[in-house]
């Protein structure tokens, strides 16, 4: 019974857009999404110096769900862009996927404005909000190694820090970005239930391009990162600055994986 209401609920709220052009179950998601960091950033200190670890893995998780919200969020606005009808009214606050345009109200998936496609609103995917946020999760104990790893190795100090910040740089991207990257892409083939076929055409695919894009972004965040962030506020950071690159991880997943699919 709980469960048939759960559906029916989550059904009408996938269906739903605030002023017709906003999905109302995403938008909600993040907002809880963001009262839990707020909630995190107000006790962090206190969180870290009782139990450093479990703080910030609980801190990569969500900001990884904030991330792949944003994506799911992008992802359902654009389409609902494509396929709500120029003529649309959206004057009201809360409106439904369907449209009805002209004076016979046929039905939206009839009209030429259309994209012939067009299946009803995307629903919010919390399989794959799962996933991201066990990925943040499960790889933040390898990260808190690395970082305690690189502070030991070129410590920054008041006289010397620009350097010891440039080698940090240097040894992340070279040796932990590339591995990282295939660490994500690994992880959510086989969470996704992929095999070794998905995996190599994954890589082949996209692997390279998003190196690519690692390399424009990265370098310069990190450079801030080492040279001003105190240690236990780096892979908060990071996670911080990595909303954008995990939300177009996310993107660049999801292409992916429809391509597979079609």
């Amino acid at each position: 019974m709980l469960e048939t209401s759960r559906r029916k609920t989550l059904d009408w709220m996938n269906s739903r857009y605030i002023y017709g052009k906003i999905p109302l179950l995403h938008t909600v998601i993040l907002l809880i999404e963001f009262a839990m960091v707020a909630r995190l950033i107000a006790k962090f200190n206190s969180y870290y110096s009782q139990k450093p670890l479990l703080t910030t893995m609980i801190t990569n998780a969500i900001l990884g769900g904030i991330a792949d919200s944003t994506a799911q969020f992008i992802a359902a606005y654009r389409t609902r862009q494509l396929a709500l009808p120029m003529n649309a009214d959206t004057r009201n606050f809360i409106s439904s996927g369907v449209e009805l345009e002209d004076l016979n109200e046929k039905p939206a998936r009839f009209s030429p404005a259309l994209s012939p496609t067009y299946s009803g609103p995307p629903a919010f995917d919390f399989e794959r909000l799962t996933r991201f946020m066990s990925y943040g999760f499960l790889m933040t104990p390898l990260q808190f190694k690395w970082y305690g790893l690189l502070s030991k190795w070129f410590p920054v100090t008041p006289q010397r820090g620009t350097i010891p910040a440039l080698q940090r740089v240097a040894m992340d991207q070279l040796l932990f970005a590339p591995c990282s990257l295939a660490a994500f892409f690994t992880f959510m083939t086989i969470a996704e239930g992929g095999g070794k076929k998905h995996l190599i055409k994954k890589f082949q695919d996209i692997y390279i391009p998003t190196l690519r894009a690692n390399y424009i972004l990265w370098p310069a965040a990190q450079i801030l990162n080492f040279r001003v962030m105190p240690l236990q506020f780096q892979i908060p950071f990071v996670s911080t600055i990595g909303i954008a690159w995990t939300a177009y991880l996310s993107l660049s997943n999801a292409t992916e994986d429809e391509t597979m699919d079609v």
